[in-house]
């Protein structure tokens, strides 16, 4: 096993099976600016090939989960040569993107405070999201002419439907946790102090779980959005005949004939 990177912007702390991933620029709110995005994605990288990474929690420092881009970078809007937010885009947030929701181990949000623009879409590319009760969304882009980007505008309707994404994504107002909860934002709400303790006690119960068969219910859960149902099911038959044939399989069967409690190794 190695030791998890140790970065400046992120924060790393490992123990159980649990990597917890803490966004550090709390003076700004957790803000990305280019060393964050960067140090992420080495973060992500770490948790993708270590073995011994069952379960990723990402929070922030501070009172702000992530406000999303750091506006000092684009001080620069309206010189020669003009700012290309593709290139950001492609080269900073999508690969952070993709990596969140494609990590075959499950990956919990704990959303601390504030999570705005492209801070808020780092959390819904999470598999799972637990909120702290001073906890607030919000869609941050059209208040300054952009569109929803790092997965915006995939997540949010199929997290909460055309109608209400567009809500979101038009009117760029806060939405506080108890709504995020109401409307399918969220999967808890917790109060503050309590926010770190129950993530982690979920995150622990994940990495002691057939991490193996999760990381098939990803990648089924991510194949079924875009396919049709003969596509679903023919994909669920390939997946489960893969899951059909793991050790955690055998064991889950086993430990049920033995009535006791599983021992999942995540193969």
């Amino acid at each position: 096993m190695t030791a998890a990177p140790s970065l400046e912007t992120v924060l790393t702390e490992e123990g159980e099976g649990v990597l917890t991933l803490t966004l550090n620029r709390p003076d700004v709110l957790n803000a990305v600016n280019d060393q964050l995005s960067l140090e992420l994605g080495e973060a992500l990288k770490y948790a993708e090939r270590e073995r011994g990474v069952r379960c990723v929690v990402l929070t922030g420092a501070g009172r702000g989960f992530c406000s999303g881009q750091d506006l000092r970078d684009r001080a620069g809007v309206g010189v020669e040569p003009p700012i290309s937010y593709a290139d950001a885009l492609r080269r900073r947030y999508n690969p952070i993107i993709q990596r969140l929701a494609g990590l075959e181990k499950p990956v919990i949000a704990a959303v601390n405070g504030v999570a705005a623009g492209a801070g808020c879409n780092l959390a819904l590319a999470c598999d799972l999201r637990i909120a702290s009760d001073r906890a607030s969304f919000i869609e941050v882009f059209a208040r300054v002419g952009l569109i929803p980007d790092s997965g915006g505008t995939y997540f949010l309707p199929r997290l909460l439907g055309l109608g209400m994404a567009f809500e979101l994504a038009y009117l760029a107002e806060p939405v506080e946790a108890q709504e995020a909860l109401r409307v399918g934002l969220v999967n808890r709400v917790v109060p503050h102090e309590e926010l770190m303790p129950t993530t982690q006690e979920l995150a622990r119960r994940l990495a002691g779980g057939p991490t193996k068969g999760y990381a098939l219910i990803k990648r089924g859960f991510r194949f079924a959005s875009t396919a049709t149902l003969p596509e679903a099911l023919a994909y669920e038959a390939y997946l489960q005949e893969i899951a059909g044939h793991t050790a955690d399989h055998r064991e889950g069967v086993t430990a049920f004939l033995e009535k006791r409690k599983p021992h999942f190794t995540g193969s």
